[in-house]
């Protein structure tokens, strides 16, 4: 069981790491991937859009704020 417990472990800090927000952001947008596939519109261009919109807000909230 402990070893069951330490690979949970590991795959929850592989996946989730330090932003569970970028996780959650990538999920959804495979997510949307996967189902805008499954119609006749174009849907290559979804993943990379979304994913790269999350690494600016990402890098946005994490800057230094400058003191007031």
């Amino acid at each position: 069981m402990r070893q069951l417990r330490a690979f949970g472990r590991f795959w929850w800090d592989f996946v989730i790491g330090d932003d569970w927000r970028l996780a959650l952001g990538g999920g959804c947008a495979l997510g949307l991937t996967a189902l805008v596939a499954r119609t006749d519109l174009s849907a290559w261009w979804i993943a990379p859009v979304v994913v790269t919109g999350l690494l600016v807000t990402t890098l946005a909230y994490a800057k230094p704020r400058a003191p007031h």
